[in-house]
């Protein structure tokens, strides 16, 4: 990967304001910024505007790369599916108004049993319902693996956005879920690796997968036990040639300052990074 190409998940750190996080990221050194939406909401009902948004970031030398809020709904009864998908189109347009590329979603599952193929026929229905919809803002949706109660690999999530048929379905890879599911490394061949469209970084404490808390159990970047090297050089390879937004949940992190939690995120990058002196 490149400085260039790395960003901060918002969910990262525990802040006052946005204006707070912006700065914080800004001088750790970041450019990008993968926002929380409801946070992003939540400064909108306080009277502000998508401009005033768009500013703060602009001031601070940060864009929007993308965000998340909530999982995609393939079943239940029409209504809630519409009302779900209703919602992920006006995230979509509050990320595209920002500039952003990228809107990250789980799934829901069927009440009751269903096959394989029927599940994923119809997660991929309805994500192309919404990549329709969202096409021309800009924003491709990204299925997260893990998210779910049905989609547990980078197999099935790139199943569900081929088959969906749209330029604006893909997946996002994250580590965290590669190493708590079935996902394995020669799944990352071509034909999946053209799917992702997003990825998450971060490593995780040295237990085994199926024992591990997909959240709580990561650290950071150098600090696990995942060869990260090996992954990002895979899909690179492959093709990949997005972002990496550093994504952890530790209460550590969240109990410093954000500018010193940012700071430890953009270091423990930076090893990641091509041309960068160590």
């Amino acid at each position: 990967m490149r400085r260039s190409q790395l960003a901060i998940n918002l969910v990262s750190t525990r802040h006052d304001s946005l204006e707070q996080a912006f700065g914080a990221y800004a001088a750790a050194g970041f450019a990008h910024v993968e926002m929380v939406i409801p946070q992003l909401r939540d400064y909108l009902d306080e009277g502000h505007t998508v401009g005033d948004l768009g500013r703060l970031l602009e001031d601070r030398g940060l864009d929007c790369i993308g965000g998340f809020d909530t999982v995609l709904s393939g079943f239940g009864t029409a209504a809630a599916r519409g009302k779900n998908h209703d919602q992920l189109v006006r995230n979509a347009e509050l990320l595209a108004g920002l500039g952003a590329t990228t809107m990250v979603v789980g799934t829901d599952g069927p009440a009751r049993p269903m096959s394989a193929e029927a599940v994923i026929d119809d997660l991929a229905k309805a994500a192309s319902a919404v990549g329709k919809r969202i096409k021309g803002m800009g924003v491709t949706l990204c299925i997260e693996f893990n998210w779910s109660p049905v989609v547990k690999s980078l197999r099935t999530a790139a199943q569900i956005a081929r088959r969906s048929r749209s330029s604006h379905v893909g997946v996002l890879f994250d580590p965290a879920h590669y190493h708590c599911t079935p996902s394995k490394f020669d799944q990352l061949d071509a034909e999946n690796v053209a799917m992702i469209k997003h990825v998450h970084v971060d490593d995780m404490a040295d237990k085994p997968g199926e024992l591990s808390d997909c959240n709580a159990d990561r650290v950071l970047p150098g600090r696990g036990c995942l060869d990260l090297k090996a992954i990002f050089n895979r899909i690179e390879k492959l093709g990949y040639r997005g972002y990496y937004s550093i994504e952890m949940f530790s209460d550590r992190l969240w109990a410093m300052t954000p500018r010193r939690a940012a700071k430890l995120m953009y270091n423990a990058l930076l090893p990641y990074c091509r041309g960068v002196k160590r």
